[in-house]
């Protein structure tokens, strides 16, 4: 592995200002990366990933640098952008985002960096218009974090003349939970991710119903932050089920490794997810996973991880193989615990931080 003296100094730049899978990737990347290389994490200010910074015992040894910034092409992110590359003698950058690479290529323009986007998020639209061909035009390396993420990079996102595409799958953002495994005689389901459209929590829920018809007792719970724009549609979901005392809706928790612990089913059946990093991290306990077969979540089984992919969107299918996994449980048990074997080697830090480490100057 290579020491920190060998490249050169290099920064982890995620300005989003929301909770989601791409902004603990980014802090996980950063803390990975930080072991080999003179790192700093260029961040927004007063935002999550700032406030993980200052308080989570996991990201406080990082140097960070904060942006303020209301627009994503703005003089702000501009200039505060060239000055902390600057200031750091900054050759590397591996951006995590969107949208502020179009300030981000003026706060690089005449500087020599080696820049690097990671690809952690399914894209629809084309970004070949002339302006995003400009923006991208100086992109070393485009790194999907899937190969079937690199399709979609590969249709939308317009490559320079010298641009390369390497694939790096994610590592486990932290050792697993030491938290013995608990048994229960009630089956217990976990969700985790944003309480609103498009994460699959509703499906999730309704799957459950198949529990409920064939008396098989169950709890659900869900992790992860509420979107207020969602609360009515969710309180008409859980109104229209006989089972809303089974429904448990948690909040955000830092402790969600502990949670697959706790828990005998990991169900996500989202209907558009990048990579989906708690599938990374449910798989890696050795949990039982469940989930529709779409975008990047095919790539596990290909791996060899043993997982429940189902028709995409087919709810009548999420009922049918969760009432089998149900009714073999013990089995099905056993067959997931030996994930955690493999998992350790597929998702290692030392192997994503070697990845990354080959691509850096």
């Amino acid at each position: 592995m290579n020491n920190p003296t060998v490249k050169q100094p290099t920064a982890v730049i995620c300005l989003s200002p929301h909770i989601g899978g791409m902004e603990l990737a980014s802090l996980k990347l950063a803390k990975t990366l930080s072991r080999y290389v003179d790192l700093t994490f260029i961040i927004q200010e007063g935002k999550f990933i700032h406030q993980q910074c200052l308080n989570n015992p996991d990201y406080q040894s990082l140097r960070f640098e904060t942006i303020a910034f209301s627009k994503t092409l703005g003089f702000s992110l501009i200039v505060n952008g060239r000055r902390i590359v600057q200031k750091y003698g900054i050759k590397n950058v591996i951006f995590l985002g969107a949208s502020e690479l179009k300030s981000l290529y003026f706060s690089f323009l005449g500087l020599d960096i080696n820049l690097i986007v990671r690809h952690g998020t399914i894209k629809s639209t084309p970004k070949k218009d002339c302006f995003h061909r400009l923006v991208y035009s100086d992109v070393a390396y485009h790194v999907p974090i899937s190969k079937y993420m690199s399709e979609n990079v590969r249709a939308i996102i317009p490559f320079g003349g010298k641009s390369q595409m390497r694939v790096i799958v994610p590592s486990l953002p932290k050792p697993i939970s030491t938290l013995a495994k608990t048994s229960s005689e009630t089956l217990r389901l976990l969700h985790a991710g944003r309480v609103t459209s498009g994460k699959g929590i509703d499906k999730a829920i309704l799957a459950c119903s198949v529990l409920k018809e064939n008396g098989i007792a169950f709890t659900f719970d869900n992790f992860g932050p509420a979107d207020p724009k969602f609360a009515q549609k969710l309180e008409i979901l859980l109104a229209s089920v006989s089972y809303r005392d089974k429904i448990h809706i948690n909040g955000f928790t830092d402790s969600i490794y502990d949670e697959y612990q706790r828990h005998d089913i990991f169900i996500f059946p989202t209907p558009d997810e990048g990579y989906g990093t708690v599938r990374l991290e449910a798989i890696s306990h050795g949990i039982i996973v469940i989930a529709f077969d779409n975008t990047a979540i095919s790539n596990f089984g290909e791996m060899g991880f043993h997982i429940h992919l189902i028709e995409d969107q087919n709810l009548d299918a999420l009922k049918e193989r969760l009432l089998f996994i149900a009714r073999n449980f013990e089995e099905e048990k056993r067959l997931s615990l030996e994930n955690i074997t493999k998992a350790a080697v597929t998702f290692a830090a030392s192997r994503e931080a070697s990845e990354y480490l080959e691509l850096l100057h």
